[in-house]
């Protein structure tokens, strides 16, 4: 993991904006079972604190694991990941499954 997160154990103090999931019931969120949303609405729409919080509660290896098996996510947030979190795009799991449904006359 390179550039922006290198110091994310110096932020152990981060939190998760609740705001990110205005849909949940926070007082019943799991937030271990739902740990792939987590990180892809982090990904999506986070600020630099959620990084670090998501990265001092899961670790840079939850991440990834979480990162590889988004479902959808754009072509900038793939090359964000991966260039920041070391992966390769053929590892995820949006990158496959848009290669396996080609989008015809470019829509």
């Amino acid at each position: 993991m390179r550039m922006f997160f290198d110091n994310y154990k110096q932020h152990t103090d981060a939190q998760i904006r609740q705001s990110l999931f205005w849909e949940y019931d926070m007082s019943r969120f799991d937030w271990e079972k739902m740990r792939t949303l987590v990180v892809q609405r982090v990904i999506e729409r986070g600020r630099k604190d959620d990084f670090f919080a998501i990265l001092n509660r899961y670790g840079v290896e939850g991440v990834k694991e979480s990162i590889k098996e988004i479902p959808t996510m754009n072509a900038k947030d793939i090359s964000f990941v991966c260039a920041v979190f070391d992966l390769k795009k053929e590892d995820l799991k949006c990158y496959t499954r848009k290669l396996s449904h080609p989008q015809h006359w470019n829509s």
